[in-house]
C-alpha cells in the first residue's frame, strides 16, 4: 500500500507552460529509483518497458527502478510536464519486536502509463511538489516527502474510483441487455437490483447517472422504439402491439406511447403511413 511507504526525494524537475518550449531528443535512459511523471502540454511518445504510450496532456507515466525508458517528443509540439525522481522504504516490524526499515521497494502498485480524467487536483500536487523543491525554503526536503506522500494516496484512491466506475459501467451494460432481452414482459427495479447485487436506491442513482434516464423511463423508451416497428413494420394493431410488449392495458400503453412520442400510437401509425 502507498500509504505506508516513506518516500525519500533525489530531484524533481519540470517544464511548465510559462517556460520557452524546449524539446529533447532520443533520450533513453535506466534509473534505479522511482520515477513520476505528469504531462500538462505535448505530443509525442513514451517508451517504458518496450512499452509505447502517447505523451498527451491528463497523461501520468511510472517507471519503476531498472526499467528502461525512451521518450520521442515532437518538436511542434514540446512537452510541458513535472517528474519526480524518488526511493521508497517500508518500517516493517522485525522478529526481535523492533521497527526497522526495508529498502526493497522496488515498484509500486501503478500502471506504467495512465490518462486521469480529472487531473486539476494532481497537476496542482506536482507543481506543488516542485515549487517546494525549487525553492529550497526551511525543511524544505521533509515538506517535498510529505506532499509525494499526498501525491501517491490521491494516486492510489483515483485508481480505486476509476476501477469502481468501470464496475458500475459494466453492471449497467448488464442492465440494459436484460431490459432488451425482456422487453416483451414487465420487470421491477428489485428484480433488476437483486441481478447485479446492488441497492434499488444505488442502482437508481447510477443508472440515472451513467443513462440521463431513470430505469423504468429507459425501459419504456425501449419498449416505445419497438412498438414502433412493430406499429409500422409489423402493421400490428394497438392492443396486440401492447400485449406483446407486456402491457396489460392498452391504454396504459397509449399514455406512455404518447408521453414519450408526444403523439397516440394511433396517431404515429397514421403519420408515418401517409408520410411513406
Amino acid at each position: 500500500m502507498v500509504t505506508d511507504i516513506l518516500c525519500q526525494i533525489h530531484y524533481c524537475k519540470g517544464q511548465k507552460l510559462k517556460d520557452p518550449g524546449k524539446v529533447t531528443y532520443g533520450v533513453t535512459r535506466t534509473y534505479q529509483h522511482h520515477e513520476m511523471i505528469f504531462v500538462s502540454e505535448g505530443s509525442g511518445h513514451i517508451v517504458i518497458g518496450g512499452n509505447r504510450f502517447p505523451i498527451k496532456k491528463g497523461m501520468m507515466f511510472y517507471i519503476p527502478p531498472g526499467v528502461q525508458q525512451s521518450i520521442e517528443p515532437r518538436a511542434q509540439n514540446p512537452e510541458h510536464y513535472v517528474t519526480v525522481h524518488f526511493s521508497g522504504s517500508r518500517m516493517v516490524l522485525g522478529p526481535d519486536g523492533k521497527w526497522k526499515y526495508r529498502e526493497d521497494i522496488q515498484t509500486i502498485r501503478q500502471p506504467f502509463a495512465q490518462k486521469i480524467t480529472d487531473y486539476t487536483p494532481l497537476e496542482e500536487l506536482f507543481d506543488k511538489l516542485l515549487d517546494t523543491w525549487n525553492d529550497k525554503g526551511p525543511s524544505y526536503e521533509f515538506v517535498a516527502a510529505t506532499l509525494l506522500r499526498q501525491l501517491l494516496i490521491w494516486v492510489s484512491q483515483n485508481n480505486i474510483r476509476q476501477s469502481k466506475n468501470h464496475a458500475i459501467s459494466l453492471k449497467i451494460d448488464q442492465i440494459i441487455e436484460y431490459m432488451r432481452q425482456n422487453i416483451n414482459r414487465k420487470i421491477t427495479l428489485e428484480e433488476l437490483s437483486g441481478r447485479i447485487g446492488l441497492s434499488t436506491f444505488y442502482l437508481s442513482r447510477a443508472f440515472k447517472e451513467a443513462t440521463g434516464y431513470p430505469i423504468i423511463m429507459y425501459f419504456n423508451k425501449m419498449k416505445i422504439e419497438k412498438a414502433k416497428e412493430l406499429l409500422i413494420e409489423d402493421n400490428k394493431k394497438v392492443k396486440e402491439v401492447a400485449f406483446e410488449l407486456g402491457y396489460t392495458n392498452e391504454f396504459y400503453f397509449s399514455r406512455i406511447f404518447k408521453r414519450i412520442e408526444g403523439l397516440s400510437p394511433s396517431e404515429f401509425y397514421s403519420k408515418n403511413v401517409y408520410e411513406i
